[in-house]
């Protein structure tokens, strides 16, 4: 059983196959869980960058999928989503997968995110302290309005840890894209999503008041209620 999902809009690249068959270097060594395993290798090539994600095994289970599902299935659907809500998250350039021998096998291929930083290491290289408030929270309100779009479309991220926020604040227009989408999952109602996802952000950013209420603010004005309340 295969399925194939490639796209490319306006990147100007190396043919997929040679992107494919390029050595690359482990970001995130393969690791055992969900009775696989998965790793993600960064592939640099015709002076771009790549990464390329590998699972063997590697499955989530649904009532649709009682037996198992490559993970990359999940988070492929998940990428197309956020882009069709205007999410940026990093291209998604190809998807297959695949069984053999009775265990699934997949890879996804995504472009990197060229001028972005980490919301991580944004605060662990004190860049919070170089840029000054002013900026400071205007890309924590920019940050704000791209999730309240993902909640908005009832997507959840799932996992929102600042590495997985990437920020671009080289121009006035602030750009935020959101990583790591395996475990985002579309749920009944966009105030289901808001109140998980929220949570997370609430909990794991390790923000002052004001701060918080800088992203509260972006928040509050895309998705059209008060944080508190769908808390």
């Amino acid at each position: 059983m295969k399925h194939d999902i490639s796209s490319g809009p306006g990147l100007c690249c190396p043919p997929l196959i040679d992107i494919l068959n390029a050595p690359g270097i482990w970001v995130e060594p393969p690791n055992i869980r969900r009775g696989g395993e998965s790793g993600v290798l960064r592939i640099d090539l015709g002076g771009l960058t790549f990464y390329k994600k590998q699972q063997v095994g590697h499955v989530y289970r649904s009532l649709i999928h009682p037996f198992g599902y490559p993970t990359v299935a999940r988070e492929a659907k998940a990428l197309r989503a956020a882009e069709s809500l205007g999410v940026a998250t990093p291209t998604l350039l190809h998807s297959h997968i695949h069984k053999r021998d009775g265990e699934w096998r997949a890879v996804m291929l995504t472009a990197a995110l060229d001028g972005h930083v980490s919301l991580e290491d944004f605060y662990a290289q004190g860049l919070h302290k170089s840029v000054g408030s002013d900026l400071h929270h205007r890309i924590l309100k920019a940050y704000g309005c791209v999730l309240a779009r993902l909640n908005l479309g009832r997507w959840q991220h799932g996992c929102l840890y600042l590495k997985h926020v990437f920020v671009d604040f080289s121009e006035s227009d602030i750009k935020v894209a959101l990583l790591d989408l395996e475990k985002a999952r579309k749920r009944f109602t966009a105030k289901q999503a808001a109140r998980h996802d929220l949570r997370q952000v609430k909990r794991r950013s390790g923000w002052s008041g004001e701060e918080w209420e800088a992203f509260c603010s972006g928040y509050s004005y895309v998705f059209g209620a008060p944080v508190e309340r769908l808390l």
